[in-house]
């Protein structure tokens, strides 16, 4: 791929029940492609390049040879989303456990840089992150 050229990022999460994690990610704003939703799996948008796929366990499977990961107990990814201000960052968790989620870090402050974590419904681990622009040097 040429230098310069965008790809897209489908993160594939296995959830227990799709219309709750569907109502909780809705709750937080986020919108679906009902083009790629069905009973079993849904694609959330996250922005123009990055979704995430919803699917039920059952179908989760077809796309792997290995076992899933029991999230409430394991780690096996970590999802970090960018946020606009520290506002956003604190705003966007507290939705999440207004919504049902769980705390999963306590807020970390490095000054340029300003992060909090929770956990949605099935235990996956969601990082929500503000970094000033000022600090990020262009490459």
């Amino acid at each position: 791929m040429a230098a310069g050229t965008s790809r897209s990022i489908f993160v594939n999460l296995a959830v227990k029940d799709l219309d709750r994690s569907v109502d909780f990610f809705t709750k937080l704003g986020f919108r679906f492609n009902a083009q790629f939703t069905d009973e079993s799996a849904t694609c959330m948008v996250i922005s123009d390049h990055a979704y995430v796929m919803l699917l039920v366990h059952d179908r989760f499977k077809d796309f792997t040879k290995k076992q899933i990961v029991d999230s409430t107990t394991h780690t096996e990814v970590l999802v970090a989303l960018s946020a606009e201000s520290r506002e956003a960052v604190d705003a966007m968790v507290n939705a999440a456990l207004a919504a049902g989620g769980s705390p999963a870090n306590d807020p970390q402050d490095h000054g340029f840089m300003y992060g909090w974590s929770f956990q949605d419904p099935d235990g996956h681990i969601w990082e929500v992150m503000w970094m000033d622009p000022a600090f990020v040097q262009p490459q």
